[in-house]
């Protein structure tokens, strides 16, 4: 630690920047390739990135060290992005496909479904923003060659003229909601009376307080009217 009067300049940490897409690790491999000499030993590290919005990609980064080969990866899937059509949080249609030794099946589901996958399969579907889909993998069990095969399945996907009409009808009831609850906060602002100012004068006493004294004042009376009527039947 340095000492407090050392007057070298501190950097000021900043707000960071936050990240347009998220990124995950799908797999880390450790690789040896034999030399003359001996053997060197690499990183392999495959990552998957998304915004959540429509957009996914993959890609494979090599390096001497993790973040190396991390960060590699990363520029790769960003070079691979793709844009998947999204109607009410699921896919636009089923889409079968065969890749190397995996074959893998996606099918659109109701809103609730959830997401029916799992290993690759579930989180390139998450980082593209699907939270709807019923899927199924058969085959191989490699991470790598999955996520590769469901960049390509979610590469075919394509708007068709029900989903066009669907997501058209969909927004159109959004928009006649919003317009519905817009008149609705206008007419409560109209028809809402306001109550007109009080008297400092005539409120300077609590309200607990003045229902206090017109109780006291009432039981003053009733005693006063007793007292009175026993004076009187006396005399």
């Amino acid at each position: 630690m340095p000492p407090p009067n050392d007057k070298r300049k501190r950097r000021s940490r900043g707000p960071r920047e936050e990240k347009e897409f998220e990124e995950y690790m799908l797999q880390l491999d450790r690789v040896t390739r034999v030399v003359k000499g001996g053997r060197r030993m690499r990183f392999r590290a495959t990552v998957i990135i998304g915004d959540r919005a429509g957009r996914v990609g993959i890609g494979l980064g090599k390096g001497a060290d993790v973040q190396i080969a991390a960060r590699k990866g990363a520029t790769e899937a960003k070079k691979n992005l793709i844009n998947v059509p999204i109607v009410n949080d699921t896919i636009p249609h089923s889409v079968k496909l065969k890749y190397k030794a995996a074959r893998i099946l996606i099918l659109p589901a109701a809103p609730g479904t959830g997401l029916i996958a799992g290993s690759a399969v579930r989180k390139m579907l998450e980082l593209a923003g699907v939270k709807n889909v019923l899927s199924k993998s058969f085959g191989t069990t490699n991470r790598v060659v999955l996520g590769q095969a469901m960049l390509r399945i979610l590469g075919e996907l394509r708007m068709t003229e029900a989903a066009k009409k669907f997501t058209a009808e969909l927004k159109k009831q959004k928009d006649e909601a919003k317009k519905k609850r817009a008149a609705a906060q206008k007419d409560s602002g109209r028809t809402g009376r306001r109550r007109p100012p009080r008297d400092a004068k005539k409120d300077s006493t609590p309200i607990g307080e003045t229902s206090e004294l017109k109780v006291a004042a009432k039981k003053v009376a009733e005693e006063k009217g007793r007292l009175e009527t026993e004076i009187a039947r006396k005399t």
